[in-house]
């Protein structure tokens, strides 16, 4: 196939994309729900951070639940919330500390757990072989935590 003949096919592609896409063979966007949820959050220790998201809820509603799900199944589990909260109040720890704030007898169940906070981009290794909360995910972690503890009645 010549230059010109890759050219026009090309050109056809785009032409049916952008015909797909004013005839509405996409999956519609929700409608906006006129309300909004809002989170944000201001770090001190032990990293200066800021966050704040506005969303519309019928966005968040749409969205696949299964990458928020392994998110809430990540922190759903004592163990690792102990690691989340501990690397929230005293920044990036060697395993050892890890595996003792979850009170893990076995370095094999740490990294089974560390496996699960990594996967779902909640903790991060740094070249040092700690580990820490990614910055991008330590104010939604913790905004987390504090909600289900409000569902669970506990912040009254």
């Amino acid at each position: 196939m010549d230059l010109q003949q890759r050219v026009e096919a090309l050109e056809a592609r785009v032409a049916a994309l952008e015909s797909e896409r004013s005839t509405g063979s996409e999956p519609a966007a929700a409608e906006p729900s006129g309300g909004h949820l809002r989170y944000e959050g201001h770090l001190a220790e032990p990293a200066e951070l800021d966050w704040s998201v506005q969303v519309d809820p019928a966005r968040v509603l749409e969205l696949p639940d299964g990458p928020r799900t392994d998110v809430l199944a990540a922190l759903g589990h004592p163990a690792r919330a102990a690691i989340v909260r501990l690397l929230a109040t005293q920044g990036p720890q060697p395993a050892t500390a890890l595996q003792e704030a979850a009170e893990l007898g076995s370095t094999g169940r740490l990294y089974h757990h560390l496996k699960s906070l990594t996967a779902t981009n909640l903790v991060e290794q740094d070249k040092r072989g700690s580990y820490r909360l990614r910055p991008k995910a330590a104010i939604p972690a913790l905004v987390l935590l504090a909600a289900a503890s409000d569902v669970a009645d506990q912040l009254r």
